[in-house]
């Protein structure tokens, strides 16, 4: 199947096959036909599907007909945070190229000016964070009475970060006559409850098990003492065949401190967490695109939707604390068919939270061990045994010394000098520096393996 079987425009599909691609995916296949057909959809994918392209795509050309007017968008999508919403309007400059659309991005911790200024002249599309819209629907600033098409997208992320009170609000002041889909990678009971009061009828199409994990990412586990973690990590970087890399961990102080352990051993790695205002996490984001630097440390604000191709490498510093976000962070690697590998550290302290995740994802996650170590490990070389004639010799001449030390005088006993005295002439004790102090320098593996290797090894 191509894309040109899914009924897309002639426009649309030049727009595509410049992308460069020829094949839908699974949910694209599904998805498209069904929204150009002005069906309401629920879509339930795990991430890395595609899924922004099958409702991107067949919105362009349902908005191609009509006409926009001032403060009243046409189509609306919600994002749960600003980076997803800025990628999908990257999406909608793609494949809108050959298209007469206007489209709006309407997030928070931007001068609102440039976005009110687009409202005014009119939006086909409206692309947008829950608390953006709230705060400029109730200045006055935005009408939705004249929105034709819904998108909910990341449903089960605005459950997590609070905002389905806010989705009900919005949901309510549409009109009642619209197209709703939304998305989700896993469907708990409250947005059951949200897809059953605000869609009418609509198509499901679930393209893999809720909350299963990609087959293209060979995903390991490796228990490690909290402490050992940094030298754990800095291991697998340097030997594991690293292209690029996310890390993840649970707190904000964590992304910060772990970023300049990192470069303090001589890694090109940058970071990106919520406290970070927008523009400062777009440059961040825009340097690991652009392979400025190849190891991003991340909280969970980039666990979602973030499509950087190329990721080789995914590694949970901190396994997570919810299992959703388990599966949401390791599919920033192993995307559109490619080859990832991902590591998940768990210490004592996490031994719940593992178990969450592997009842969630329905399967127990591989220990790393010997076997799955990608370089050559050198092993300490055994004390060889010395010829018998020597050890005969050894021993004789020790014999004869102690023999001979008998008739020998005494050797005077060394002067003994107080202890206040002794105290006084202590040397210092050297401070111990904290392993992060003095960096390590990379290059091939040429000691012992690693002491985590020992475990779960065959």
């Amino acid at each position: 199947m191509t894309f040109a079987d899914l009924g897309l425009s002639p426009e649309l599909l030049k727009a595509v096959e410049s992308a460069g691609y020829t094949t839908p995916t699974d949910i694209q296949a599904e998805a498209i036909p069904a929204v150009l057909m002005m069906k309401d959809l629920i879509g339930i994918a795990q991430t890395g599907t595609g899924k922004t392209a099958s409702f991107v795509l067949p919105m362009i050309d349902v908005m191609a007909a009509g006409r926009r007017r001032a403060l009243m968008p046409r189509s609306l999508i919600l994002e749960p945070t600003r980076e997803l919403a800025a990628q999908v309007a990257e999406n909608f400059e793609k494949y809108g190229k050959n298209h007469d659309l206007k489209m709006a991005l309407l997030i928070g911790g931007v001068q609102m000016g440039d976005q009110l200024k687009a409202l005014d002249e009119g939006v086909d599309v409206l692309i947008a964070t829950p608390g953006r819209l709230m705060d400029l629907f109730e200045r006055g600033k935005i009408l939705l009475n004249g929105c034709e098409l819904l998108v909910i997208d990341e449903a089960d992320r605005m459950l997590d970060m609070g905002f389905i009170p806010d989705i009900e609000f919005i949901c309510s002041k549409l009109p009642e006559t619209r197209q709703t889909m939304l998305f989700s990678a896993t469907m708990p009971p409250p947005i059951e409850k949200l897809a059953k009061k605000f869609l009418n009828n609509p198509k499901r199409i679930e393209v893999s098990r809720a909350a299963s994990t990609n087959k293209d990412i060979t995903a390991f586990k490796i228990p490690v003492q909290t402490k050992q973690k940094r030298e754990t990590l800095r291991w697998l970087l340097r030997h594991d065949l690293v292209e690029t890399a996310m890390i993840f961990a649970n707190k904000k102080t964590t992304v910060r401190e772990l970023n300049k352990s990192l470069q303090r051993h001589g890694f090109a790695s940058s970071e990106i967490h919520g406290d970070m205002d927008q523009g400062s996490r777009l440059k961040e984001l825009d340097r690991f695109k652009s392979g400025d630097v190849n190891i991003l440390v991340a909280s969970d604000v980039a666990a979602r939707g973030l499509d950087i191709k190329g990721v080789s490498h995914v590694f949970n510093f901190d396994t997570p604390w919810h299992p959703d976000d388990y599966v949401h962070r390791i599919g920033r690697t192993g995307r559109a068919g490619a080859k990832g590998r991902a590591f998940t550290f768990v210490s004592k302290e996490d031994a719940e939270a593992i178990a969450n995740v592997e009842k969630l994802t329905g399967s127990e996650i591989a220990v790393f061990g010997k076997k799955d170590v990608r370089v050559e490990l050198s092993q300490p070389e055994p004390e060889t045994e010395r010829p018998r004639e020597e050890k005969k010799a050894r021993s004789s001449s020790r014999r004869k010394k102690n023999e001979g030390e008998e008739d020998s005088p005494r050797k005077p006993r060394r002067e003994t000098k107080p202890k206040s005295e002794e105290k006084l002439e202590k040397k210092p004790r050297s401070r111990r520096y904290d392993e992060d102090e003095e960096p390590v320098p990379a290059g091939e593996w040429n000691g012992p393996k690693p002491g985590f290797l020992d475990v779960g090894a065959s």
